[in-house]
Order: structure tokens, then sequence, then C-alpha cells
């Protein structure tokens, strides 16, 4: 499956959570997806990107799977679109870094209160790498020549 439609589908379900451990096993869902997008841009990506996806690779390692919640990245097959991906991964471990906030403070039970910081830790991280690869991504565009096929670049 497609990293955008991954990334579409645990935002709805991070969205659709209404208990405390579903939204904790939906951070880990947004690590472990972290993760294998990080891996594949490692293998596959822009080559300026490689070392920073490696490092989101393992910065989503962090996050441990659920038994009772089989990993949905487990079935991703493709970064079409590069930026898009990392700005809907950076979007959606945002949202798991703000539902983590909500549940630690409401919960008096320490065990889920230290996975809660956990995971809004490892989120933190996994945001972080996104945002530098989407500043070399940036870069690297401003570096690109202009096409000269491209009709908007060129007169009438």
């Amino acid at each position: 499956m497609e990293a955008e439609r991954l990334i579409a589908t645990g935002r709805r379900a991070l969205a659709d959570s209404r208990v405390a451990w579903d939204i904790v096993a939906e951070a880990w869902q947004a690590q472990m997806l972290a993760q294998a997008i990080g891996s594949h841009l490692a293998q596959t990506g822009p080559p300026e990107l490689r070392g920073e996806a490696r490092s989101l690779s393992e910065t989503g390692s962090r996050g441990g799977a659920l038994p009772d919640h089989p990993a949905r990245a487990l079935r991703l097959t493709a970064v079409a679109d590069v930026r898009v991906a990392l700005l809907g991964l950076g979007a959606l471990l945002g949202e798991v870094g703000i539902a983590l906030v909500g549940v630690a403070c409401a919960t008096d039970e320490e065990g889920l209160y230290w996975q809660c910081i956990e995971a809004i830790d490892a989120a933190d991280e996994a945001g972080d790498r996104v945002r530098v690869m989407l500043r070399r991504l940036a870069v690297r565009e401003r570096a690109r020549p202009p096409d000269p096929a491209d009709s908007s670049a060129t007169s009438p």
C-alpha cells in the first residue's frame, strides 16, 4: 500500500480513538510507519535524504509492536511522492503528540503516563527527522534548474 494511504488511515484511526490505550496503540502504529517509511527512503529515496531516512528508521524502531494491533506499516509498498508523504507523516506525528499529551494529563495510571511520555518523545524525535528531510528536499528543489518544457516559465 502506498505511504500516503497508510498515513491517511493512521490519521483517521487516531481521530476515531476514544480510549487512552487506543491512542497509545495508534502512537506506536505511527512510529512503526515512520520506521517503515524511513527504511524505504534509506534504500530507494533521493541520495541526499538517505542518511536522515536511516535515522528516521532507527527512531521509529523505538516503538514496540503491540501484540493485539498488527502493524499497518507492514503493508507499505511505495512512497510515490516523497514530499507529500513526509508532510503527511509529519502531520500524523504532530497529531499523535497532541493526543498523547491529553492522555498523559488525564491519567492517574503511572504505567500509562510513562508510556505516553516515551511515545511523545519518540514522535517528537521522528518529527524532527521528517522536518530535516523536508528542508533538504526544499534545498534540492531550489537548486534544480528550471524545466524548459514548463509552459509557465515561457512567455506566449
